[in-house]
C-alpha cells in the first residue's frame, strides 16, 4: 500500500505544528503590557520544589516532589510525584542557568503550558538511597493508558509497572509525554491505525506515513533519573533499546525485568511484530531470531 506523498508527511506535520499560536501571540503581547509582582510566600514554597538541571542538549526544569496518593486495587499506595519541562532553545537555556523562582514564574506564567509536552515521573520509597530500585521508562499510550484500548498492551504495562514498584519497596515510572505513537504523534498513530486495520502491521503503517519505526529519544528521563538516584537500577522493559540507552548514558543497570501479559486475539498481531521486526525481547526472555 502506498500512500501519496507519504515520505513528505512527517517534514510537513512538523512545520504546521511549529507554526505559533495566534492566542499564544495574544498572550505574550498581553504579558508585555503587565508585570505583576509575584507574593514572596509563594516564591519561597516553590523554591524549596524547583530544581534547574542542566544537560548536555537541553535543560530541564524540575518541579517536585509532591504527594499523590494513587489507587491500585483498591488500596491508596502514596507515590512522589515530579514533573519536568524541556528547554531546548538556546536562549531558553542561557535564561534558565540564571533565573530565579520569581523570575522563572514570571516567564512560565506568559506562555500556554497546557499546549507543550511535559513528562513525569512517579518515585515510591526511599529511592535514592534503597540498595535495589526498579524503574520504568513508560511511553504515553493515548488510547491504551487512558481509554483501556486492547489494541496494545501499554495500560496493562502501566498498571503492572506501579504494582511491580510498589511491592517492590522502591522505584520510580518515568511517564514520557513526547512519545506517542512511538514518537510520531496522537495524529499520525491515528492515521497508522487505519494503516494498520487495512492489514499493514504498526511498524509497516509508520514507514508508510514517512516515519521510522521508532524515534523515541530517551536522554531527558534518563538526565532526570541520573540527578534523581546515582545507585545501580532494574529496568522493567520489554524493549532492548531502552535497555540500550540507559546503559551508554553511564547508568548501571544491575538485571531486566520483562513484562508480558493481557495477550489478547486485538493486540497479538502487534505484540508478534514488536518482537520480530522491532526485536523486542520474546516472553522467553530473548531476541527472537
Amino acid at each position: 500500500m502506498k500512500i501519496k506523498a507519504s515520505i513528505t508527511f512527517a517534514a510537513e506535520a512538523r512545520q504546521i505544528m511549529n507554526e505559533p499560536a495566534e492566542h499564544e501571540k495574544r498572550r505574550l503581547e498581553d504579558r508585555k503590557e503587565r508585570d505583576p509582582m509575584i507574593d514572596q510566600q509563594v516564591v519561597s514554597v516553590l523554591d524549596k520544589k524547583i530544581q534547574t538541571i542542566v544537560l548536555a542538549e537541553s535543560t530541564n526544569v524540575l518541579v517536585g516532589p509532591i504527594n499523590l496518593p494513587v489507587n491500585l486495587d483498591g488500596e491508596t499506595v502514596m507515590f512522589k510525584w515530579y514533573c519536568w519541562l524541556p528547554i531546548t532553545s538556546q536562549e531558553g537555556i542561557k535564561a534558565c542557568k540564571t533565573a530565579t523562582t520569581e523570575t522563572l514564574i514570571k516567564q512560565l506564567s506568559s506562555f500556554n503550558l497546557a499546549e507543550k509536552q511535559q513528562s513525569s515521573v512517579l518515585v515510591y520509597g526511599d529511592f535514592e538511597d534503597a540498595e535495589h530500585a526498579l524503574i520504568r521508562m513508560h511511553s504515553i499510550c493515548h488510547t491504551g493508558d487512558i481509554f483501556g484500548s486492547k489494541r496494545c498492551d501499554c495500560g496493562y504495562q502501566l498498571e503492572q509497572s506501579m504494582k511491580m514498584i510498589a511491592a517492590h519497596g522502591a522505584g520510580a515510572l518515568f511517564y514520557l509525554a513526547n512519545h506517542e505513537g512511538r514518537g510520531i504523534g496522537l495524529f499520525s498513530k491515528a492515521m497508522a491505525y487505519i494503516l494498520q486495520e487495512q492489514g499493514l502491521d504498526t511498524v509497516e503503517a509508520n514507514l508508510e506515513l514517512g516515519f521510522v519505526d521508532d524515534s523515541r529519544n530517551y536522554a531527558d528521563a534518563i538526565g532526570i533519573l541520573q540527578h534523581l538516584r546515582k545507585k545501580p537500577v532494574t529496568l522493567i522493559t520489554n524493549n532492548p533499546k531502552k535497555l540500550e540507552a540507559l546503559k551508554s548514558s553511564g547508568m548501571n543497570v544491575e538485571a531486566r525485568i520483562p513484562l508480558w501479559g493481557d495477550i489478547s486475539e486485538f493486540n497479538e498481531k502487534y505484540l508478534k511484530t514488536k518482537v520480530e521486526r522491532s526485536g523486542h525481547f520474546a516472553e522467553s526472555g530473548e531476541p527472537l531470531q
